[in-house]
C-alpha cells in the first residue's frame, strides 16, 4: 500500500492536469465547430464546445500511468479506454452537425472494449460462498460473460447520466471516492490508485462543466468515465467477493445504475425503444418538479454520497 501523499500527489497531478487543459481543448473545439448545437431535447440554449472526453482520458492515462506503475489493468484501460473514447468522439460530431450515429456500431465497439479488458486479465472470477467458506470459480464464458454485461452496462448508465450541467463528472468522482476507499479498505494499492486519479480527473472536469457549464465531455467522456468505473470496480471491489459484498459496487455506482432501471421501465412500459434518447431521466422529473438545474445536481449528489456510505457499511459488516 502506498502512503497518503502518495495517493493526494496521483489525485493532485490528474486534477491539475485536466483543469489546466480545459480551456485549451474548449478553444479548439470553438475553432473546429464542434460544439453542441441546442435542440428539443437538450436543456442548454447556446452552442457548448463538445470535446471534453479527450483531456478527461489523457489526464487519467497521464496521471494512472505515472503513479499507478502500469500492468495489465492500466493498459487493459488504456486500450480499451481509447476504443470508447473514438467511438464517443464520432458519435459526438455527428451530434455537431445534427445528426444521430446509430446504436449497434457504439454497442459492438463497447463490448468490444470489454473483451479486451478480459484479455488483459481483468475479469469476475468468481465469489466467495458464505457459508460453506468455499470458493466457487465461474467457468470461462460465465467470467467473460458477466464481465462483458457489466462493463458495458456501467458504460452506458454513466453516459445516460450526462443530461445536467455538472452531473455525470461529480457521480463519477462520487463513485471513484467510493472505490478508492474500497481498495484501501481491500488493500489493493494500484486499483486505489486508479480510483483516486479518476477522481482527480473528474473533478479537475468538473470545475469548467458546472452549471452554466463551458464544455462537455460528450458520449466520448461519459461513456470512458464508465468504463473505468466498471473496471476497477471488477478489479477491486468484485475481487474475492463473497455474495453479500456483490452489493457494494452495485451501491458504489447507485445513481446512474438507479437512473437506468427507471428509465429502462418507464420505456418498456411506453413500448419505447430503450436506446432512444428522451426527457423521461430521474434529473429530468425532478427540474420539471421544480428544482433548478444546480439544485437537481445537488439533489443527486447527495444521493450518491448516501449510496458511498451505504455500500462502505456493508463492505465494513462483512470485512
Amino acid at each position: 500500500m502506498h502512503s497518503g501523499w502518495y495517493y493526494i500527489m496521483s489525485f493532485a497531478t490528474a486534477f491539475v492536469f485536466v483543469y489546466v487543459s480545459i480551456p485549451y481543448v474548449r478553444k479548439l473545439a470553438v475553432r473546429l465547430g464542434f460544439v453542441d448545437r441546442p435542440n428539443q431535447r437538450k436543456i442548454h440554449k447556446e452552442p457548448i464546445p463538445l470535446l471534453g472526453g479527450l483531456p478527461l482520458y489523457v489526464g487519467f492515462l497521464v496521471s494512472a500511468g505515472a503513479f499507478g506503475k502500469g500492468g495489465q489493468t492500466f493498459w487493459g484501460v488504456a486500450v480499451g479506454g481509447l476504443l470508447i473514447l473514438l467511438i464517443g468522439i464520432l458519435d459526438d460530431y455527428y451530434k455537431t452537425r445534427g445528426r444521430d450515429f446509430k446504436a449497434w456500431p457504439k454497442f459492438l465497439t463497447q463490448i468490444v472494449a470489454a473483451l479486451i479488458l478480459v484479455a488483459f486479465g481483468i475479469n469476475i472470477n468468481g465469489v466467495n460462498l458464505p457459508l460453506s467458506h468455499g470458493y466457487y470459480a465461474f467457468p470461462t464464458w460465465l467470467s467473460i460473460v458477466t464481465t462483458v454485461v457489466w462493463v458495458v452496462a456501467i458504460t452506458n448508465m454513466m453516459n445516460f447520466l450526462d443530461g445536467v450541467d455538472g452531473l455525470a463528472a461529480g457521480i463519477s468522482a462520487i463513485s471513484a471516492m467510493t472505490l478508492f476507499f474500497i481498495a484501501l479498505l481491500k488493500g489493493q494499492g494500484a486499483m486505489a490508485v486508479f480510483a483516486v486519479v479518476l477522481m482527480g480527473s473528474a473533478l479537475g472536469f468538473l470545475r469548467h462543466n458546472f452549471h452554466p457549464a463551458r464544455i462537455f465531455m460528450g458520449d466520448a467522456g461519459a461513456t470512458f468515465l464508465g468504463y473505468v468505473l466498471a473496471a476497477v470496480a471488477v478489479q477491486g471491489a468484485f475481487k474475492s467477493a463473497t455474495l453479500v459484498s456483490l452489493v457494494v459496487p452495485v451501491l458504489a455506482l447507485g445513481v446512474p445504475i438507479l437512473d437506468t432501471v427507471w428509465v429502462i421501465i418507464r420505456r418498456f412500459r411506453e413500448n419505447r425503444p430503450i436506446y432512444v434518447a428522451d426527457k423521461g431521466h430521474t434529473f429530468h422529473l425532478l427540474m420539471k418538479s421544480g428544482l433548478s438545474q444546480v439544485q437537481t445536481v445537488a439533489f443527486l449528489y447527495l444521493l450518491g454520497l448516501c449510496f458511498s456510505l451505504a455500500s462502505i457499511v456493508v463492505l465494513l459488516a462483512v470485512h
